[in-house]
């Protein structure tokens, strides 16, 4: 269930009459609890609870009912019987909760957070409750609700319209539809701030002049809209109807052009009534916006409530952007008058621009954040009166669809009137609210075919022309006032990332646009690097610094010496970067995708370069002199393919093909099988070592048969059959080359396998591996591709691979598969920097080698999956692993390494070093040999 779904069960619970034997297990079903874990409750069975009329459910919630005024004890006692439970401590319950079905009492126990009010009021604290989903908690969803509330209600409304209204739902119409529900967000919120002239004026409005069907609420909603869109002048000969004409003049494009409006049934005006008696006035326009805008999208709205990204994260991206900036003069100019005018007037002339704007999220921080340092300098000047010399038109974006671009710029008018309202008072933010401002500055389009230097022009451009229609697009952009002469502009946003594979052909057309004749290897690059390029080329027209959200593969992998020198010839360097966190949303146990940010500017604007990084929900920041493609304080360098490796170790090779319809493949049961029949079999069986494998010690065998053994082995029983169920899968394929395998059916499509003593490496590997999946096998094991393989026995080489160094070299030069580490031969272990190796370090490499495999199996049949879980990583085995890093990083610098970061600045330095001594032999095809 997402967090809409649970507002609206709880909400529907609460309103039933209390039934105090039911109530703990209806509690736990609206928070997405399956029926047959609430029989298990309810029987009995899993309930440990030692309170009376208590269900406990482990690790979740231990709740109980009591009786109004009972002897027994208060809803209080009650939950400080709970708070004292042992079976409370036992099961870790994260919340108790006590009620009385009067009122109702809860604690979350880590925080020591509580709540207490009426039962009918708990619905209001159900972010409080989110955990209990399996939700991450967001203090702006925990402290008001509003939101989620105000997305479900009118997502009910959308789609009750729709059902109604088929034809608005059409490719013509949808716009009509989406306009629509913004002229009734802009309602509900103008009548509970007293926009409108009386509390719930439109609401109450729409309730009294509307049939209780339905059937005429699209006349009264066209009515009020049209007042809406009518000065008072010219009300006199427009022959309003009395209750239509309380309502002001708007303007802005918002209610202009067409009145028309789909028509309701008894449900979707019951629906929009509903969502009316929400108090609009807490609405936070930086949240309500990036949630809404799934309710226009069928195919987002099985996402509802999710789409949220929170303030923090916003300000990743922000605070080093340009708000750190600010917040620094501030603090420097004290109370220096000039000064602190010189900033006010720098900030009325800063250009914040989102080519990939959504709802709106990064622009309403944006705006409200400057706010709120206007307002501290206007304090400090003895002039809280005075109005905001900050213009929305400064606050550019563009947005592909054309519902969040409308909410995107509602968004920001609320927030503008928000930010009256708190800094100057309702009375002052009143009197200039209305009319809107008819000027636009959201375009509804395709960033990446539109002229960002239309939209957003260089700094110097002059007004000329104001738009007729807030909503609509201006035919020249650059006519419009940015008050910004001499200003500053700063990008910002979050692009849609989609890897090549995942890209539609108007979206791979798209990043070739972007790139044209500057790369033939576009068709590598993930859809958000277009949105760098386009900012870099930007910037070398207009001065301005760029931060971006991104996926880290930008940063990793074949993608860095693509994209980056080409970043790098117009002049511009990373001037910040927050290295790898989760960007997670509201959805049920998501734990989020893994992003970086990265800022760009023109080198000779950046004055300092600074590295964010976070350990333990910590923020560590460094000042760095330079940051490479990798996000790494060191020299700009491209990490590409080699062909040999470049501290001269052994050849990593991959492992073997084949396509033989799983006929030369055996499990073990077919194994013991073959063996009953044919033990001679044995000689021509090796154990299968592929990833899977590897890791979850999964067993399956492969036929080896060398080609002078042909005869005697399909001489065995069940060798023969399988061989010829070999030959005829080759046979039918459609390629050559496998047909013509088909006359030597015991032979791999690629071998290149070793009788002998060999390491294994995993081709992917979870990325909450604290280091690399490997192992030493026999010789009879077989490697099958993807995973890779060293034909020596050189525990040594196994030390490498396992430790951390080497898996922080892999993770960042590689690059991942959605979140997982990809090893690649060429590029990871061929680019490895290893200083010489003495006998002595290789003994101890060894020894290191030996004890991590000694570990190992001290835990057998443990897999690797098992052992190398990071909360459950045997204590034997990880000082093995630390010694090993302790030895073979003493190698490298004569001590352990403090961090990862400083791990990477020398291997990075080591690199550069040992590439600018050699000629980097080009990559040649991988040597193929027949079995």
């Amino acid at each position: 269930m997402n967090a809409v779904e649970i507002d609206q069960a709880i909400s529907e619970l609460a309103l039933q009459p209390f039934d105090a034997v039911e109530f703990p297990f209806a509690f736990l079903a609206a928070f997405g609890n399956k029926d047959t874990a609430i029989k298990r409750l309810r029987t009995g069975n899993n309930n440990a609870s030692d309170v009376p009329g208590g269900v406990l459910q482990r690790n979740n919630i231990h709740l109980a009912v009591c009786q109004p005024d009972d002897a027994g004890g208060t809803v209080g006692e009650t939950l400080q019987a709970l708070r004292a439970s042992q079976a409370t401590i036992k099961a870790k319950a994260r919340f108790i909760l006590a009620t009385d079905g009067e009122s109702l009492e809860a604690e979350e126990l880590g925080s020591g957070e509580t709540v207490a009010c009426s039962y009918r009021d708990f619905p209001n604290h159900f972010g409080f409750f989110l955990p209990l989903a399996g939700i991450s908690t967001i203090k702006e969803i925990k402290d008001n609700p509003i939101d989620v509330r105000a997305t479900g209600r009118l997502n009910k409304l959308y789609v009750e319209l729709l059902r109604e209204n088929p034809d608005w739902a059409t490719d013509e119409r949808r716009p009509d539809m989406n306009h629509f529900m913004a002229r009734l967000v802009f309602c509900f919120f103008a009548e509970d701030t007293d926009i409108f002239d009386g509390q719930g004026l439109f609401t109450r409005t729409v309730e009294q002049m509307s049939e209780r069907d339905g059937a005429n609420t699209h006349e009264v909603l066209s009515e009020i809209f049209r007042a809406m869109n009518t000065k008072r002048a010219d009300r006199s000969v427009a022959n309003f109807r009395p209750w239509a004409d309380r309502f002001p003049y708007v303007n802005g494009g918002l209610f202009s052009g067409s009145t028309d409006v789909p028509r309701f049934t008894r449900m979707a005006r019951s629906y929009l009534i509903h969502a009316g008696n929400l108090n609009w006035r807490e609405i936070n326009p930086d949240i309500f916006g990036s949630m809404i805008q799934a309710v226009a999208d069928e195919e987002e709205r099985g996402a509802l409530g999710m789409h949220y990204t929170s303030v923090p994260n916003i300000l990743k991206v922000l605070n080093p952007l340009f708000l750190d900036d600010l917040r620094t003069q501030l603090t420097e100019a004290g109370d220096n008058e000039r000064k602190l005018l010189n900033l006010r007037k720098r900030m009325s002339r800063i250009r914040v621009f989102d080519p990939a704007c959504g709802s709106g999220n990064f622009l309403v921080i944006a705006y409200k954040q400057m706010r709120e340092i206007e307002a501290e300098i206007n304090h400090r000047r003895g002039e809280a009166h005075l109005g905001s010399e900050i213009p929305l038109t400064n606050f550019r974006g563009i947005e592909l669809r054309d519902f969040p671009a409308e909410i995107a710029r509602l968004a920001l008018i609320i927030a503008e009137f928000q930010c009256d309202v708190l800094y100057r008072g309702q009375k002052n933010a009143l009197a200039e609210f209305l009319p809107l401002d008819a000027q636009n500055w959201i375009i509804c389009g395709n960033a990446l075919r539109l002229d960002w230097l239309g939209i957003c022009p260089p700094t110097g451009t002059g007004v000329k022309f104001v738009a007729d229609d807030l909503f609509g697009t201006p035919l020249n952009q650059t006519e419009i006032d940015f008050q910004n002469e001499g200003g500053e502009t700063y990008i910002c946003g979050n692009p849609p990332y989609l890897g090549y594979k995942f890209q539609s052909a108007a979206q791979k057309a798209d990043v070739a646009s972007i790139f044209g004749a500057r790369t033939k290897a576009s068709r590598s690059l993930d859809y958000v690097t277009a949105w760098f390029m386009k900012a870099a080329d930007y910037g070398v027209q207009s001065k301005c610094v760029a931060a971006f959200v991104t996926t880290n593969s930008i940063c990793q992998g074949q993608q860095v010496p693509i994209l980056w020198p080409l970043i790098f010839d117009t002049g511009h360097r990373i001037a910040f970067t927050h290295t790898s966190f989760k960007w997670a949303n509201l959805a049920n146990h998501n734990a989020g995708v893994t992003v970086a940010i990265v800022g760009i500017a023109h080198e000779s604007s950046i004055k300092k370069r600074r590295i964010f990084s976070e350990s333990n929900e910590h923020v560590m920041e460094t000042v760095a002199q330079n940051i490479n493609p990798y996000l790494v304080n060191s020299r700009d360098i491209f990490v590409e393919a080699r062909n040999q490796q470049i501290s001269g170790l052994s050849e990593m090779l991959s492992g073997d093909k084949l396509t033989d319809g799983g006929h030369l493949v055996l499990s073990e049961e077919e194994r013991r099988s073959l063996l009953a029949s044919a033990p001679e079999a044995e000689r021509y069986l090796g154990r299968l070592v592929g990833g899977q494998e590897l890791i979850r010690g999964i067993l399956r065998y492969a036929l080896v048969i060398p080609d002078d053994e042909v005869e005697d082995a399909s001489k065995l029983p069940g060798v023969e059959s399988r061989l010829r169920a070999v030959a005829a899968v080759r046979a039918s394929s459609t390629k050559k080359a496998t047909q013509e395998l088909a006359l030597t059916p015991h032979r791999f499509d690629e071998s290149r396998f070793e009788a002998r003593r060999k390491i294994i490496v995993a081709q992917l590997s979870s990325e909450n591996r604290e280091y690399y999946p490997c192992d030493l096998v026999a010789q009879a094991d077989v490697p099958m591709a993807p995973s890779l393989v060293i034909y020596r026995d050189d525990p040594h080489l196994l030390a490498l691979i396992a430790s951390r160094l080497h898996l922080i070299w892999i993770a960042t030069v590689c690059g991942k598969l959605e979140t997982r580490y990809r090893y690649s031969n060429t590029l990871g272990w061929n680019t490895f920097p290893v200083p010489l190796l003495t006998e002595q370090n290789k003994a101890d490499l060894t020894a290191c080698a030996e004890d991590i495999l000694l570990a190992r199996e001290a835990h057998f049949p443990a897999t690797i999956a098992d052992l190398y879980d990071p909360d459950n990583m045997p204590e034997n085995l990880r000082h093995a692993h630390e010694r090993n890093d302790e030895i073979l990083e003493r190698i490298y610098i004569g001590r352990r390494f403090k961090n990862d970061t400083e791990r990477l600045e020398k291997l990075f330095d080591l690199y550069t070093k040992m590439t600018s001594s050699q000629t980097k032999p080009a990559v040649k095809a991988t040597r193929k040999k027949k079995a």
